[in-house]
């Protein structure tokens, strides 16, 4: 599997482009703020055809550049239900420090021409890709997290992108519009905990990390137990 991943604009967004490699289909993970020219490099140093765009949630800094990716490659956008309206009313998602920042500036939304909606538990096959995607409210309503299958010999592990449900030693804010902090640790005991410790979670910011390591050592993980779904 091929993955490039880059931070993007003022909020240091991670976008990734993946793909099974190079000269292939591939899809692009949360193009956020000025990710456009990082996409296309990568797109075109590898010789790929973007045919989705997926999002782990709504939040501008993860969607900004949805719209000029998906009319760029003629890409579909897949996002959650319950985060849907914030494609073309992105304000309702953010804090009014942000919203005043970028009000300053001559910027549009709105849906791109083609948006499929992700739901829980769905297995997801597209670029010639499989994710599992996970409904993980806390962050926001729609959050979700996309998780590739383990079919491969022990030094390929799992990879989970995991938006902005969970960081390297830290989570996702709760105190923005739909966020809900309960929600969140619910998500974290039910979706997060079980999942295997080998497991490379690439992150909405930040570096990498694994699953066995956010349990030794994530604050936020030390006084959870695993729940049932």
């Amino acid at each position: 599997m091929l993955i490039a991943g880059f931070p993007a604009g003022s909020w240091g967004t991670n976008c990734y482009v993946v793909a099974t490699g190079q000269g292939a289909e591939c899809i692009v993970i949360d193009p956020g703020q000025d990710a456009t020219d990082g996409v296309e490099q990568v797109v075109r140093e590898n010789r790929l055809k973007p045919v989705a765009v997926l999002l782990t949630h709504g939040h501008i800094d993860h969607m900004f550049s949805v719209l000029p990716v998906c009319g760029t490659y003629d890409a579909t956008a897949w996002i959650h239900p319950d985060d849907r309206h914030l494609l073309a009313d992105p304000m309702a998602g953010i804090s009014p420090e942000t919203a005043r920042m970028l009000l300053g500036g001559n910027h549009s939304f709105a849906e791109p021409d083609e948006v499929a909606e992700l739901k829980d538990g769905q297995a997801l096959e597209l670029a010639g890709l499989q994710f599992t995607v996970d409904h993980t409210p806390g962050h926001t309503r729609g959050s979700v997290t996309f998780t590739t299958p383990y079919d491969g010999p022990e030094e390929v592990p799992a990879v989970l992108f995991s938006g902005d449900v969970l960081f390297a030693g830290s989570i996702g804010r709760t105190d923005l519009p739909g966020g809900d902090h309960p929600a969140m640790l619910h998500t974290l005991a039910t979706k997060i905990l079980p999942m295997r410790d080998e497991i490379v979670v690439l992150p909405g910011h930040g570096g990498q990390t694994t699953i066995g390591r956010e349990k030794a050592t994530n604050p936020y993980l030390q006084d959870l137990e695993i729940q049932p779904k």
